[in-house]
């Protein structure tokens, strides 16, 4: 398992993004060298994980919960294949594009170790918004992306560091509850009926979706 390339995005204006200054930064290009990742602060004021990454919609997008994007190279082949069309690595927003490495199948709570130092822990599964199929121009993408479930995963830091292409990544930490990034992404799209199994995973899972699991339950009980 490895990191094909470690992408970057900087903002650009667009005619189809909800953000009130109508720029992105979805459209992320492989770094030339090591870029460093940390924690940027909550949601809402913290943006990506990465330094030099633009996250232009803090009220979706960025905070500790979601300071790093990663997808399997494998899915962009597939949607390659599907779509009819190439597909660059870091097009589909993501930060890090992987060789070897089942993403949207990963625990929530898993962690991985890329290079040297640098600890990274799944947290959720990506939603697609407007923005995302603005950026590909593919008609009802929103609705096809969520049909095929295989979404990536959402990673909080745990150690900073460097990291840049061709690092090794290691699963260093692998929960037994059997909660996937996948899993959490149905249950907060088109299976609600899910969200009671989501509760396994704890605190590790993303602060919104713990809250809308124990509010199914509640709901459920009364």
């Amino acid at each position: 398992m490895k990191l094909l390339s470690v992408n970057l995005g900087r903002p650009q204006p667009v005619p189809y993004t909800d953000q009130a200054e109508g720029v992105t930064g979805i459209d992320k290009r492989p770094a030339d060298g090591p870029v460093r990742v940390a924690a940027p602060g909550p949601k809402g004021v913290g943006g990506s994980g990465l330094a030099g990454d633009a996250v232009c919609e803090l009220r979706h997008h960025g905070g500790d919960d979601q300071a790093v994007y990663a997808f399997a190279r494998e899915d962009l082949d597939d949607w390659e294949r599907e779509l009819g069309r190439s597909l660059a690595n870091g097009c589909f927003g993501e930060n890090l594009t992987t060789d070897g490495l089942d993403v949207s199948g990963a625990l929530i709570g898993e962690r991985w170790r890329i290079g040297s130092g640098v600890v990274l822990e799944v947290t959720s599964g990506r939603i697609p918004c407007r923005t995302f199929q603005g950026h590909l121009g593919e008609r009802g993408w929103v609705k096809r992306f969520t049909q095929k479930g295989a979404t990536g995963a959402y990673l909080r830091v745990i150690e900073p560091g460097e990291i840049r292409a061709g690092d090794p990544i290691e699963i260093v930490h692998r929960p037994d509850h059997g909660v996937t990034a996948a899993l959490q992404f149905r249950a907060v799209t088109t299976e609600r009926e899910l969200l009671p199994r989501l509760l396994a995973a704890g605190e590790a899972l993303h602060p919104e979706t713990l809250a809308k699991a124990r509010k199914y339950m509640a709901e459920q009980a009364g």
